[in-house]
């Protein structure tokens, strides 16, 4: 069992760590709708996704009718870009704003490339 000094520098080192960041989508294999949208932590988004698919439950509203007609199987994430880290440590409330405000311009750029809208996705468009 780990002592509690272990534990904190265990929790300290993993909240320091860089975690993936970018944009992703979620793409449905029966139809090929796609979900686009961006995430400060991937692998975290991804484990969303296979824990509502192990589950059997849906988190995702936007996928909920086809959830429903087809079941969380046909549903697959995939990364579409990735943001790399500039220092290998992020600590302060800045750097996060500065990557979030660079992971929602890839997101727009993604949505503009791909349009994922209507028949072709389940993002709603901006009005």
């Amino acid at each position: 069992m780990l002592d509690k000094q272990k534990k904190k520098e265990l929790a300290t080192t993993y909240k320091q760590s860089f975690r993936a960041m970018g944009v992703y989508q979620i793409r449905n294999t029966q139809n090929d709708k796609i979900f686009v949208n961006c995430s400060m932590d991937l692998d975290g988004m991804k484990n969303r996704l296979e824990f509502c698919k192990q589950m059997n439950t849906n988190t995702f509203n936007e996928l909920s009718k086809d959830w429903a007609t087809y079941g969380g199987q046909s549903f697959v994430f995939e990364v579409l870009d990735r943001i790399e880290p500039r220092d290998e440590v992020m600590l302060d409330a800045a750097d996060l704003k500065s990557y979030r405000a660079e992971i929602d311009a890839l997101l727009e750029l993604w949505l503009e490339k791909l349009e994922p809208y209507e028949e072709k996705g389940y993002n709603k468009r901006k009005r």
